[in-house]
């Protein structure tokens, strides 16, 4: 399922995070000297909120208890990061201990500010090699600046969800590869009536669900940053080539006016109402979780997933795809780090705990050992997906110490290019580029 809190307005969640980040300073892992042994009881608080959601955390947690009989551990679920943070802001015995966050965007000012512990010494403690436990990109957004304050805790792939009948019924024997198939494929998908759809090959839109600046910018691979931390937005060719591109698609499609009126009538992202469960769009980009949706909705037709298109002049990386995910840390202001790092090891390493909340929730594993283990429940339409996570040119965006504030401002840029705001795009990157590096400065 998905994580439905992560995706609420990341501004919100950005200016939350920020005075969590700035409030919440306390001992470090090296400096952790309770003992894991002794009987305790963990505050630990996690967003998810959906009841198959909240019994996979319990299924977990029993195991966990029963293995450490020492250590309870008191739940406390649906928890926005706007409610942790007043809860690390008090401190106390009531706050967590243990904190599991679906905003990656944030890791850079966890880290940056002291507001979770680094893990590095716990996990030099445990003997773990963390590049042998965890896959690459995983650990590149869990981190920041080498202190590693957070782990992941399952994993997101992102790619292309289809509708085979749509597919069929337009002569389309296979999902596309580049971009101008996409675009192809994406016109003879559509089905016009008058000023709306009778059917769209897809809402190629930023405020389409998870159709983000930053996800499609990942099909281009795109360099974020410079050896010396510049923005580099003006200076790889990726961001102009994939703002002009979307733009283009949606020209294709109709323009972006009547796109976004058709788009006020799409349901709710979670329900049943989903434009692609209503057979309105032909393709979503989504993640790993929407085919099992779509069966869970009922739909008629069947479906088909597969990795989204890439360049044209990148057709040998078709295959990759952007990264997320939920992230797990401990309370820098705990007094009971060690027995907190035994949960957070667990959840997070445990090739049993990890494969059974994947299998649970439909999402993608987080460690090497999980994403190869039998027990994993791999449908055919699920398997894209692990492709997509395994693959070696899937990317994710990178920690800053701002958190997520300069993706912000990028998507700020997107959203005025699509609507034709601004014309100039090279020029706006460059405008951009200076505002990004301005607000990192400020942020350290």
């Amino acid at each position: 399922m998905p994580r439905t809190r992560r995706l609420t307005a990341a501004a919100t969640a950005v200016a939350a995070l920020s005075v969590l980040a700035t409030a919440c300073t306390g001992q470090s892992g090296t400096a952790a000297s309770d003992d894991p042994n002794k009987e305790v009881t963990l505050n630990f608080w996690h967003g998810w909120s959906a009841p198959s959601e909240a019994k996979a955390i319990e299924e977990n947690i029993a195991r966990f208890e029963k293995a450490h009989p020492n250590i309870k551990v008191k739940v406390t679920g649906n928890m926005t990061d706007d409610k942790i943070n007043q809860a690390l802001r008090a401190g106390g015995d009531k706050a967590p201990d243990v904190v599991s966050s679906f905003t990656t965007d944030s890791v850079g000012k966890f880290c940056n500010s002291g507001a979770f512990a680094d893990l590095n010494p716990f996990l030099q403690k445990s003997g773990m090699d963390k590049a042998k436990v965890f896959p690459k990109t995983l650990l590149e957004y869990t981190q920041f600046n080498g202190n590693q304050c957070t782990l992941p805790l399952l994993n997101d792939a992102y790619g292309l969800v289809y509708n085979k009948d749509a597919f069929k019924a337009a002569g389309i024997t296979e999902p596309p590869k580049t971009w101008s198939q996409f675009a192809e494929v994406a016109q003879k998908l559509t089905k016009p009536s008058g000023d709306s759809y009778d059917q769209l090959g897809i809402m190629p839109t930023y405020h389409g669900y998870e159709t983000t600046p930053v996800r499609l910018a990942a099909q281009w691979s795109p360099k974020y940053f410079d050896a010396d931390g510049k923005s580099s937005l003006a200076k790889d060719p990726a961001f102009a080539s994939m703002l002009t591109a979307q733009k283009d698609l949606v020209a294709k499609l109709g323009g972006y006016e009547k796109l976004e009126k058709f788009r006020s009538t799409f349901g709710d992202e979670w329900s049943a109402e989903h434009p692609f469960h209503k057979g309105q769009v032909a393709m979503q980009i989504d993640g790993e979780w929407r085919a099992a949706m779509a069966k869970e909705a009922g739909v008629t037709f069947e479906i088909g997933t597969a990795p989204l298109p890439v360049p044209d002049d990148q057709v040998a990386d078709y295959g990759k795809g952007y990264l997320s995910g939920t992230i797990m840390g401990i309370a820098a202001g705990s007094k009971k780090q060690n027995a907190s790092w035994e949960l957070v090891k667990y959840m997070t390493t445990d090739t049993e705990a990890v494969v059974a909340f994947a299998n649970a929730i439909h999402n993608v594993p987080s460690t090497l050992a999980a994403l190869e283990s039998p027990n994993l429940q791999v449908t055919p339409e699920f398997k894209t997906f692990i492709d997509i996570a395994r693959h070696p040119k899937s990317n994710t965006t990178p920690a800053q110490a701002d958190g997520g504030t300069y993706q912000l401002t990028f998507q700020d840029l997107a959203y005025a290019v699509e609507k034709g705001d601004v014309a100039d795009i090279p020029a706006g990157l460059a405008k951009t580029g200076q505002q990004i590096d301005t607000d990192i400065a400020k942020a350290k």
